[in-house]
């Protein structure tokens, strides 16, 4: 606890430090411990014996005078006002009351209940065994710097008023030509820039869905899609998945609407849907007249084989909308990913983004855009590619190292894989490498339909290095010994 010899000011840790410097000197006057017209201690003098920055008594005491409890006379200092506020403004603590009031809507409970593992994220550095995290100790921090301040410095006045809609024309136009090497063709019109996948995933479901309707979704599948089919009032039915993807065999909804699938590298079971498939789902949307998301997240690492054209190029019917992210490839906070749009529906997606988020920060667009056109992106994809693969391999050696009732499964592509657990529960194991400062995620958390399901982990191998895999694996083991009966 400390206080001022000048003023009846206690810390005591109740609220920030402004907060509670403001709140004891305006009781003090409204209680009339301190006389109308009195000086009031300096900011310096309050800083300096309640040991804190003069910034925050300099912000407490601007609070008081524009609530009319002090006056500063230039050249005298601060005083008490002579004439209190006659409704001096109180705040309010919230409390519990007894009388019900509505909270979220029916569909805002569906979507505060869709459990959400892809995203438990925290601010300390990554860990074995992080998902979705890409190697953000390799990426070119500096190169990335150097063309940030040249778009700074090659900024206009112009150019900080609003955007387009769709995105900076440049950034299309590299996108359009990134796609080539996942087998497709598309122009800049299709491309619209988005604040990350997650975004664009919402962004669709809102435009192409009615309450009510039903979109299906792999299972287990990625929770960040349900959400935002959930959260456009959607009825999800969940599909199952086997080695060759999305089992379209298995669509027992006649009248489904969309369908979600990631055919480059499931999620979270990391298989690629097969050509047969791919071509039997096309066939189910054209019969259909329903509409398929393509979510390519991982689709530039791949492990054992040259990846498969996206659903996107095998697609005759103008059907597949596709959404593809940089996250991924280079860092989540860039919050940067993209859509490609049928044409028939560019004007009514540029359109929508009246009534959402405009378009993402133009800077990063302008960055991210030179950083393509220079070759950059895809040398750094490439040393990526070896990074991982080098990491993937550190992983499949601790494990067959260890002992421990572990076996990885087969590794496609992306940057996590599937262990499946031998004889103790996946959930414990979970649970007990988490107090040994080890991230993982049960399989099980990702299905949705009723049956049994796999005693597994998933294990992110991207974020860390070969040392800090080899680590990690030997807490996993441990925390596999602690989770036995």
């Amino acid at each position: 606890m400390r206080r001022t010899a000048s003023l009846p000011i206690f810390i005591r840790g109740e609220g920030t430090l402004q907060q509670q410097i403001y709140r004891c000197i305006r009781q003090s006057i409204v209680d009339g411990l301190v006389d109308a017209d009195s000086p009031l201690p300096s900011t310096r003098v309050l800083a300096a014996d309640l040991r804190v920055s003069r910034t925050t008594t300099l912000l407490a005491l601007e609070q008081l005078r524009a609530e009319g409890f002090i006056v500063a006379k230039p050249g005298s200092g601060t005083f008490v006002a002579r004439q209190l506020p006659e409704h001096p403004l109180t705040s309010v603590v919230p409390t519990t009351s007894a009388v019900a009031r509505p909270a979220f809507s029916q569909r805002g409970n569906q979507l505060a209940r869709v459990p959400t593992p892809d995203r438990r994220r925290s601010a300390v550095p990554p860990c074995a065994f992080r998902l979705g995290t890409p190697a953000l100790d390799l990426f070119p921090w500096r190169l990335w710097a150097q063309i940030t301040r040249e778009c700074l410095r090659a900024l206009r006045p112009t150019q900080l008023d609003y955007s387009s809609l769709a995105g900076l024309h440049p950034l299309r136009e590299a996108i359009a030509e990134q796609m080539q090497s996942r087998g497709t063709r598309c122009d800049a019109e299709q491309v619209h820039v988005i604040a990350g996948a997650q975004r664009g995933m919402d962004l669709i479901a809102r435009l192409l869905l009615d309450a009510g309707d039903t979109a299906l979704i792999e299972d287990p599948g990625y929770t960040g899609a349900r959400g935002a089919l959930v959260g456009a009032g959607a009825m999800v039915s969940p599909v199952p998945v086997d080695a060759d993807g999305m089992m379209v065999d298995a669509i027992r909804v006649p009248d489904a609407r969309l369908a979600y699938v990631t055919p480059s590298c499931q999620y979270p079971t990391g298989v690629a849907m097969s050509v047969a498939r791919r071509l039997a789902l096309l066939d189910w949307a054209r019969r259909s007249q329903a509409w398929i998301v393509e979510d390519d997240y991982d689709c530039d690492i791949r492990h054992d084989r040259q990846p498969l054209p996206c659903l996107h190029a095998l697609d005759p019917d103008g059907r597949v909308i596709y959404v593809g992210t940089f996250s991924k490839t280079l860092f989540p906070a860039l919050r940067l990913g993209f859509l490609i749009v049928p044409r028939d529906l560019t004007a009514g997606f540029v359109a929508a983004r009246l009534s959402t988020d405009l378009h993402p920060p133009v800077l990063e667009q302008r960055v991210l855009a030179a950083f393509i056109e220079r070759g950059h992106y895809g040398r750094h994809l490439r040393r990526m590619q070896a990074a991982y693969a080098e990491r993937l391999d550190a992983l499949r050696r601790a494990i067959e190292r260890s002992g421990a009732p572990m076996k990885m499964r087969r590794v496609q592509a992306g940057m996590h894989a599937v262990v499946d657990i031998d004889g103790v529960s996946a959930e414990r194991v979970h649970t007990e490498a988490a107090a040994l400062g080890v991230e993982s995620m049960p399989l099980s958390a990702y299905y949705l339909g009723a049956g049994r399901r796999p005693n597994a982990l998933l294990l992110g191998f991207g974020a860390v290095s070969p040392a800090a895999i080899r680590a990690g694996v030997s807490r996993l083991a441990r925390a596999i010994d602690h989770a036995r009966p």
